[in-house]
């Protein structure tokens, strides 16, 4: 992967973060969620999340002169969703607790070139190092193949209600690490 950086995004990020995530989820997931499913996400779930930028856990890969690739991990309560999402205070958890896997998106011109297997590496290891033995993530229909194929096991599926009346499912996963 030349040409590639792996780094840790930043608040100056958060314009190319917000263009990424919609390019990412009106692509890749279209397969699977209805245009007002994807609308409704994006409007109320899918998002930057300032917290995750403010704990320097949350990664960019850069190419071409753009961030293709972002992801991060998180040792707060929050297992899902933009700053949009939030209500109240994003606790810490503590390392018995399994870190959270958090915002995986991939420019669709970039996708399956291994960048969200980069994105994970990062975050596993920067979780490990901090005393976590387990992962854990809320997959997008999309995304549960990837992780699934990556060792995380779907303990349940989750119809997320949206303020207009739509449900987006997700599927809560694990791993050990």
């Amino acid at each position: 992967m030349t040409g590639m950086r792996l780094r840790v995004a930043t608040p100056d990020d958060v314009p190319a973060l917000s263009a990424l995530i919609d390019r990412s989820v009106r692509s890749l997931s279209r397969s699977i969620y209805s245009p007002e499913q994807i609308d409704a996400a994006l409007a109320h779930v899918f998002g930057v999340d300032s917290q995750l930028l403010a704990d320097g856990t949350y990664y960019v890969i850069d190419a071409a002169d753009r961030v293709v690739a972002a992801g991060g991990w998180s040792a707060r309560q929050t297992l899902f969703g933009g700053d949009q999402m939030k209500r109240d205070d994003d606790v810490a958890i503590d390392i018995t607790m399994p870190a959270r896997i958090r915002a995986f998106f991939v420019d669709p011109a970039w996708a399956r070139r291994g960048l969200a297997s980069r994105l994970l590496d990062a975050c596993t290891t920067a979780a490990r190092a901090a005393g976590f033995r387990a992962l854990e993530l809320a997959a997008t229909l999309p995304g549960v193949p990837f992780y699934t194929a990556l060792g995380f096991i779907a303990h349940e599926r989750i119809d997320v209600p949206l303020p207009d009346g739509t449900h987006h499912p997700i599927v809560r996963m694990t791993r050990l690490i």
